[in-house]
Formats: C-alpha cells, sequence, structure tokens
C-alpha cells in the first residue's frame, strides 16, 4: 500500500489513462480544465470505468466562475450527479456557496444525501470562501469526507501555513487533500509541513493534432483563440515520477 495517496486530475479519458500508466492511485474526472474544471461527459466517466481500474471521482460543477448556482442550474447539478453515481462514479466533488461566500449548506447537504455511502468531496470553492474555519466544520457536521484546497492561496505551496492550520483544526473528521501547483520541488515540502497523506496533481504535456492544417485562418474557441491543432493531456511519466518521489 502506497504510504501517500496520488490524485491526478483529468480532463478525459486519455489523461485518466495516463494517470494509471504513472502509478496514481486515484483520478478526478472533469471536462473543461481551462475553466477550473466543469462536469464529464457520462460517455467519459463510462468509458474510464470500462478501460481503468483506478477509482474515479467526478466533478460536479455545471458552470465556470463561482459557485453560487442558479434554480436551474442546481437542478442540472443534481440530474448529474444521480447519473453520474448510477453510471459508476466513485465519489462526487462539488462545491456551493451563497452570494456571500458563505456555505450553502441546504445544497451541501442534499449532493451528500444524494452521494450516500461515496466519497463526497468539497472542492476548492473553500478557497474563496468568507470564513474557512466555519465552513469546515459546516462541512464535517454535513458528514462530507474531503477537501481539495490550496490553503487561500493561488498556489498551494504559499498555503502550506493555513493547510496545516485546516489538518489541525480538522482533527481527523474530514481529510484535508492540498492541490494547485504540486510539482516534484515541491512536494516533499508541502506533504513535511501539512502532514496531509493524500495529494492533488495535475501536469500535462503537448499534443499535435494536424487536422486543422489545411485552414489556420479558422477557431472554434471563444476570443482566446487557442491553437487548434494541439491540445494538452495527463503527463503519465511525470506521474510516475511523483510516485517514485512519494
Amino acid at each position: 500500500m502506497n504510504r501517500y495517496v496520488l490524485e491526478v486530475c483529468c480532463g478525459s479519458v486519455d489523461d485518466v489513462l495516463q494517470a494509471e500508466r504513472g502509478g496514481a492511485d486515484r483520478v478526478e474526472l472533469n471536462s473543461c480544465l481551462l475553466l477550473g474544471g466543469l462536469t464529464p461527459s457520462i460517455g467519459e466517466l463510462i468509458t474510464a470505468k470500462r478501460l481503468s481500474s483506478l477509482p474515479v471521482m467526478t466533478m460536479v460543477r455545471p458552470r465556470q466562475a463561482g459557485f453560487c448556482y442558479t434554480e436551474a442550474e442546481y437542478q442540472t447539478a443534481l440530474a448529474d450527479a444521480e447519473k453520474l453515481l448510477a453510471c459508476g462514479s466513485d465519489g462526487l466533488v462539488f462545491g456551493f456557496l451563497n452570494a456571500d461566500g458563505t456555505l450553502d449548506a441546504p445544497r451541501t447537504r442534499e449532493l451528500a444525501r444524494i452521494a450516500g455511502n461515496r466519497t463526497k468531496v468539497f472542492h476548492r470553492a473553500i478557497d474563496v470562501c468568507a470564513d474557512w474555519k466555519r465552513l469546515l466544520g459546516q462541512l464535517i457536521e454535513i458528514g462530507i469526507d474531503r477537501v481539495l484546497t490550496s490553503g487561500l492561496a493561488p498556489d498551494v505551496y504559499y498555503g502550506i501555513d493555513v493547510i496545516r492550520e485546516m489538518v489541525d483544526f480538522a482533527q481527523g473528521a474530514i481529510e484535508i487533500m492540498p492541490g494547485a501547483g504540486v510539482n516534484l520541488k515541491n512536494v516533499d515540502r508541502i506533504v513535511e509541513a501539512t502532514g496531509c497523506r493524500q495529494i492533488h496533481v495535475a501536469r500535462f504535456k503537448e499534443i499535435m493534432d494536424t487536422s486543422t492544417a489545411a485552414n489556420r485562418d479558422i477557431f472554434f474557441g471563444g476570443a482566446l483563440y487557442p491553437p487548434e491543432d494541439r491540445y494538452s493531456m495527463i503527463d503519465g511519466d511525470y506521474i510516475g515520477q511523483m510516485r517514485e518521489k512519494l
């Protein structure tokens, strides 16, 4: 059994397969990682479960930009959660806040109820909340299993002290998992200083797809105009190095 749990943030089935090749213990499956991760498709989950033996946590996030959702968005999240669980998801990753940055406890409680005995993870919405101690206490009371956090910092390395405080505050009642900016150079310091037994990692390599090369004036994205002849995939070799280091 591995001393530390290595979870890899994935945006596709190929990412999941690369993570497994590298020695990951678990994956978090999303779509649209450029937007921070949104709900994956049912087909993505089904295929990931069929082709990989890793536990798959699935994101439930109906849109980018914040965590205070309209009623329609919330109902979409509920429907997605039920379908993801029915198709084999090993747990749900979600976060609901009110407009003032406090926990939307009724919605959080309902998602926890839907997840039942499968793993319930509150994601990095905690990093923008109004009072993390109050929120963490509420999550413990609701029965959330794990929190993904950067320690309220843009990069987890700069949030180490807060993450250590979270671990001490939680007293084992909820798992604290550092994520955002974890790499081979800082992972030793992060796990040593925080006392956390698991980490959340994403590391990508560039993959070329030349099928659009015949007309380079065409873009299918928004105003960012990302290149249409390449995309990102989890770097399985890097994940393997992380696994060895841990």
